[in-house]
């Protein structure tokens, strides 16, 4: 059964969570948290999306992000895939590191903003990383040290989160902490990371109307219909650029990007070139121009290496599902 078209509208309350796959660690020691931190918070600031919490386990990220310009699915492919090439290379790895789809939650913000934002910030605390929450203050790999004023992220949008509690940044700050600490006894909040408010469906208005219901959103039944309204007739669109496909398509051939615009004909960069060609041409519509542009090669050749990408893509099921899970990223 194919998977449901995420809902990524600018201006909306994002959810995200990421875990590497089968549970492994996306994460070894300090050096790549900061790595991720660092790439997060150029990302941020590359693209002006507002970024209200994070936390980083060993295995996963939670991620609350407000795209305002670019599409959410553009910011996570730069983000992730730059991670996993840079951890490969480091930890000398081959492979994927995260599952192939990243989750994504749609939240209506005066409902559930200041919830996640708790949420995601007792993460650590709650997974048993820090012990306390004057640990957490000062735990350097979640949002909230930044929110207290302890640590920095460049990016990370304190001002929205603290006036919700105040004029004056100190006692907002005091207040704010309090929010958090009274979310410990809650424990694990399923119904904010498990695919919408399903209570909704059973949820009857005055008028006898079973309120309006969506697995990717978390909200009321008017944010989930206006949110349908505004997405009907929309064309799914895939806004991959071309080095980020190159990305991901060097890292299942085990190669460096840049090998595939040099002028290299060893058997495995041939391959993955093919493949590259075929998906950049075929599955989104790239112009023969744009591909021979960016690798550096004739239309000719551009023609004659999607073909071959095709061959590939008929005798290996296990390539077409990677490439497919990614398009539908």
């Amino acid at each position: 059964m194919p998977r449901t078209a995420r809902i990524d509208i600018p201006g909306i309350l994002h959810h995200v969570m990421v875990r590497g796959i089968e549970k492994c660690p996306i994460f070894i020691d300090d050096e790549d948290r900061l790595s991720f931190a660092t790439r997060l918070a150029t990302l941020l600031g590359e693209t002006r999306i507002d970024c209200l919490a994070w936390a980083f386990l060993d295995n996963h990220v939670h991620i609350l992000l407000r795209p305002q310009q670019i599409k959410l699915a553009t910011f996570m492919r730069r983000l992730i895939t730059g991670h996993a090439v840079t951890f490969n290379l480091r930890h000398k790895r081959s492979g994927h590191l995260f599952q192939n789809r990243y989750k994504s939650i749609v939240c209506e913000d005066e409902l559930y903003l200041l919830e996640l934002v708790r949420y995601i910030h007792l993460n650590p605390l709650l997974a048993g990383i820090v012990k306390s929450m004057d640990e957490l203050d000062f735990y350097p790999w979640c949002g909230h040290a930044v929110v207290m004023g302890n640590k920095e992220l460049s990016g990370q949008n304190n001002e929205e989160v603290l006036t919700r509690f105040g004029k004056r940044i100190n006692k907002a700050r005091l207040a704010y902490r309090q929010f958090v600490a009274e979310g410990i006894s809650q424990g694990r909040r399923n119904e904010l990371v498990g695919g919408g408010m399903k209570r909704s469906q059973a949820n009857v208005t005055l008028a006898g109307r079973v309120e309006a219901y969506d697995a990717r959103v978390l909200g009321s039944g008017c944010f989930v219909e206006s949110l349908l309204l505004e997405t009907e007739g929309e064309k799914p669109a895939i806004p991959i650029s071309l080095a980020d496909l190159a990305a991901h398509v060097a890292l299942i051939f085990e190669l460096s990007p840049e090998l595939l615009t040099q002028r290299i004909r060893t058997k495995n960069v041939s391959a993955a070139r093919s493949v590259f060609c075929y998906i950049a041409a075929r599955e989104i519509s790239y112009s023969g121009v744009e591909i021979a542009e960016f690798l550096g090669q004739s239309r000719a050749g551009i023609c004659l290496s999607a073909a071959r990408g095709e061959a590939m893509f008929m005798k290996d099921p296990m390539l077409k599902k990677n490439i497919d899970s990614y398009l539908t990223t």
